[in-house]
């Protein structure tokens, strides 16, 4: 039996547990770390950071490599992330952001994947100033004529890439790109870049933009892009959208589990 209901918490037992979530948090941002680096950090006395460092030692939650030496995320986090991984769905995870980020630009907001050489979305939502009804939820689109497929080709592995490329690209529009070696110069300079464009290449009168989401090994494992009617997702826009789209997708990211550093 606990002996004081969690819901009668003292502040000052509140304020332990939010400094013991801002240690984990640091160690996995920045991985090995100090303890005085951690008190400055937190703000707090060395002593204060040591005891919370002790409990969480004692749980498994962190380690100390080497006598007095530095702290890291231990493997008692394997236990708690293995338990929550069988409910971080891409899907559901992505669907709140996707959310709010359409109701932020007004336009529709797609979260795809790749899959046996094609995207398949797997989360939308749609802005206010959304044209279409047309719900792109499960429908499979090519890599090479979409700004999510784009990314999903640029980030993927070399060898796979080029299996792909090599399959003769079909061409929706004039303005689809099936050259391969093109098509290759140009996610060379996505991948640079940190985004994708396509302008009228899957259907005319339509652009989108889409940028990576990462995994928690730092992969990319989807793509999330914005789309629109060309005459109001210029050019100029795009560019002007990518800063809140990349934003957007590392708060996913992080979701996942993949920190910045």
């Amino acid at each position: 039996m606990r002996n004081q209901d969690a819901g009668n918490a003292t502040p000052s037992q509140v304020q332990s547990v939010d400094r013991a979530i801002s240690v984990l948090e640091l160690l996995a941002r920045n991985g090995e770390t100090g303890i005085t680096e951690i008190a400055g950090e937190l703000g707090v006395h060395k002593s204060t950071a040591s005891r919370l460092l002790s409990v969480l030692e004692n749980r498994g939650l962190v380690e100390q490599l080497g006598e007095r030496g530095k702290y890291a995320i231990g493997f008692g986090i394997v236990r708690l992330a293995g338990a929550a991984t069988g409910r971080m769905d891409l899907a559901k995870l992505g669907r709140q952001t996707c959310q709010g980020l359409a109701e932020t630009l007004g336009e529709t907001v797609n979260i795809a994947i790749a899959d046996d050489g094609v995207a398949i979305n797997v989360s939308q939502a749609r802005g206010s100033a959304a044209i279409t009804t047309q719900n792109w939820t499960g429908q499979r689109t090519p890599l090479h004529a979409t700004s999510s497929g784009k990314i999903l080709l640029a980030y993927m592995g070399d060898v796979e890439r080029k299996r792909l490329l090599r399959r003769k690209l079909e061409q929706f529009t004039p303005r689809t790109t099936v050259d391969p070696d093109e098509l290759s110069a140009e996610l060379e300079r996505i991948a640079e870049d940190g985004y994708a464009a396509c302008f009228e290449e899957l259907e005319l009168g339509m652009h989108a933009v889409a940028v990576p989401v990462h995994g928690p090994g730092g992969d990319v494992v989807a793509a999330m892009s914005a789309s629109g009617p060309s005459y109001r997702l210029s050019k100029q826009r795009v560019r002007q959208i990518v800063r809140p789209l990349t934003e957007a997708s590392a708060d996913l990211s992080a979701q996942l589990g993949y920190f910045l550093e």
